[in-house]
């Protein structure tokens, strides 16, 4: 089979187009918690989900977000106190600054460390 010259311009430039939605989202992945414990932001539903992964609250959802590239927002869960709150993340290189507040004036973050 023979493959013209336009057939191989329409593959090549059909695949460059789908390279940006295969690329990750920086969010994605596996992370180090500020408390030492690992937790895991996957797809879900067309939103990240933030799963715990290992310590004395492995398998819970602590949080859903949605957003691209560097920032994210959506809800945090403390796993303590099971309390939810509106929640930010924003990725730079290999760290993820999370934040969750009450009525956006009382909050609390944390950085987490890509592992």
């Amino acid at each position: 089979m023979k493959i013209t010259g336009n057939v191989l311009a329409a593959v090549l430039g059909s695949a460059l187009f789908a390279l940006p939605a295969l690329a990750a989202e920086p969010i994605l992945g596996n992370w180090k918690t500020a408390s030492g414990e690992t937790a895991a932001i996957a797809n879900c539903g067309g939103n990240f989900c933030i799963m715990v992964k290992t310590g004395k609250h492995a398998g819970k959802k602590i949080g859903t977000l949605s957003g691209s590239g560097e920032s994210y927002s959506g809800e945090v869960t403390d796993p303590d106190n099971d309390k939810t709150y509106s929640g930010s993340a924003a990725v730079a290189g290999n760290q993820l600054k999370l934040k969750g507040c009450v009525m956006k004036v009382f909050c609390k973050s944390q950085t987490w460390s890509r592992l």
